[in-house]
């Protein structure tokens, strides 16, 4: 996957944002996306699980959907996600949904470079470290940067959403 570019690199490079792209072996009978990206590149890159983030899609009550990113360890909290949105409820979205709105298929979905960008919130939490990783938008294939460029990149709002 050497030069590999996909819309959530080509969105930080146009951005100018300083990042890393690391990859991995997917392994094709994992669903555990989030958990074979922090067991491939947590111990090589001597970052803590905590750092590598997932992105999560839900449905808010209004109808839209919405973006969620927070640390692989955590589980999400639908209420705190929510509200950190502007919105009474939420539920995770539809696995079609989230294809068709994002451009990505489940377990490469990238906060960044979406085809429809969405309303995020990025866990509070990203900002107790100087780099986070989430996904580059592929299976096996990571991008390094500073919270705060993931931030402004998505036009996320930062809040505790982790249950």
């Amino acid at each position: 996957m050497a030069g590999a570019s996909t819309p959530a690199i080509r969105a930080l490079s146009a951005a100018g944002v300083a990042h890393r792209v690391h990859t991995y072996t997917h392994d094709r009978r994992s669903d555990s996306y989030g958990g074979e990206a922090v067991d491939a590149l947590a111990a090589r890159l001597g970052v803590a699980p905590a750092q590598i983030f997932k992105t999560l899609v839900i449905e808010l009550s209004t109808g839209a959907l919405a973006v969620a990113v927070l640390p692989v360890p955590n589980s999400l909290s639908l209420k705190a996600a929510a509200a950190a949105l502007g919105a009474p409820k939420a539920a995770m979205a539809e696995r079609a949904k989230v294809e068709r709105s994002t451009g990505y298929v489940l377990g490469g979905i990238s906060p960044l470079g979406q085809r429809k960008a969405l309303p995020t919130v990025v866990d509070a939490s990203a900002s107790t470290w100087d780099r986070v990783l989430c996904s580059a938008g592929r299976r096996g294939l990571e991008v390094d940067l500073a919270p705060a460029d993931l931030i402004r990149v998505t036009g996320a709002v930062s809040a505790p959403i982790t249950a």
